[in-house]
């Protein structure tokens, strides 16, 4: 812990001023580049973790497995996200305070980047980009039944159209999981490498 709030207090003064660039991270996958701007300055404990992830290189290798749009969303109301993670490979670190949009003032727009979760304090390495607006998962939004949203700790800057057209992938592998059914890929799109990008 003690190192995380190294990192983050890093983190803080390295992109606390105005004239101050957020880091930006590459993610290669075998669908093409997504570049991902990450900010650190106003959501420093779920930024750091990320770029801890990326620095690491612990998501290479990693992949997106899971898209949920109108048409397959099996929770209310309906969202429109592409999911990626380690899966069953297990985080290398402790699961992260919950950062909400109502702290960081980021909002779930088209291409921001957040943790997913499953109850509050549990994100670690799986995360979602949306397409489009998304307010429902907001802090306030309607999709979780606590009210506390997700955290967004960044944007996609260029390779949307990546994001977009695996977004429109057929997906369809069996599942046991009734939540998950007609959103999990047979064949993810593998997450080559996450890098801290120059």
């Amino acid at each position: 812990m003690r190192i995380l709030m190294l990192f983050v207090s890093l983190m803080i003064a390295a992109c606390g001023s105005p004239e101050a660039k957020r880091p930006e991270i590459l993610m290669q996958t075998s669908m093409g580049d997504i570049r991902i701007e990450i900010a650190a300055d106003v959501a420093p404990l779920t930024g750091a973790n990320f770029l801890r992830l990326a620095e690491g290189r612990y998501l290479d290798g990693a992949g997106f497995y899971r898209v949920v749009r109108p048409d397959n969303d099996n929770g209310t109301p309906p969202i429109s996200v592409i999911q990626g993670g380690v899966q069953d490979r297990g985080s290398p670190f402790a699961p992260i305070a919950h950062e909400t949009t109502e702290r960081t003032g980021l909002k779930h727009v088209d291409g921001a980047i957040s943790m997913a979760r499953a109850g509050i304090g549990t994100a670690s390495t799986e995360f979602f980009i949306c397409v489009g607006e998304q307010p429902a998962l907001d802090f306030g939004g309607e999709r979780n039944a606590d009210g506390l949203g997700f955290a967004v700790f960044g944007r996609v800057v260029s390779g949307m159209d990546v994001v977009r057209r695996i977004h429109a992938l057929e997906a369809d592998a069996l599942t046991s999981n009734p939540y998950l059914a007609g959103q999990v890929l047979a064949n993810p799109i593998v997450i080559e490498s996450v890098s801290i990008a120059d």
